[in-house]
């Protein structure tokens, strides 16, 4: 965990949304406690895609994170280092997220990882847009109304 000492972890540009009813958090601006729901366009290579034609496979994954990983997601704006984001998380949810540095980090590095979350050792400073409702692949509809999904 010594590579985030002192990083800003930020996410980066992909679609979310948030849904469900605010569960425990800080009351900090931009941080809800809801749910929240990651989406990604499929990429497929020719003879999945033709597979996938055939099948009606879903043109996307979606990655619906828990209540603590929700929350991590929206403490991640890169204005807050590792360990301010440790705290906070420590102060909301107590044992359950016992021992907090190993598990926070465990959960960056691997958004880091699929791509979701970069590392900065200097605060954000809006180079990218990285609020909900973004698709930055421009390959995304907007999602299923059953989703109950929200987003600015």
């Amino acid at each position: 965990m010594e590579e985030l000492e002192g990083s800003y972890p930020v996410r980066l540009p992909v679609w979310w949304g948030r849904r469900g009813a605010a569960g425990p958090h800080p009351e900090l601006e931009g941080v809800t406690g809801r749910f929240v729901v990651i989406r990604h366009p499929k990429k497929f290579r020719r003879f999945e895609q033709f597979i996938a034609r055939i099948l009606r496979a879903p043109k996307e994954l979606r990655r619906p994170l828990d209540d603590m990983n929700s929350l991590l997601w929206e403490l991640c704006d890169g204005t807050r280092t590792y360990e301010e984001i440790c705290q906070l998380l420590d102060n909301t949810f107590h044992e359950r997220i016992a021992p907090v540095r190993e598990r926070t980090g465990a959960a960056i590095t691997r958004f880091n990882q699929l791509g979701l979350i970069g590392l900065s050792h200097k605060p954000f400073e809006g180079e990218w847009e990285h609020g909900t409702g973004i698709d930055p692949s421009g390959e995304l509809e907007d999602p299923d109304a059953s989703l109950n999904l929200e987003w600015d």
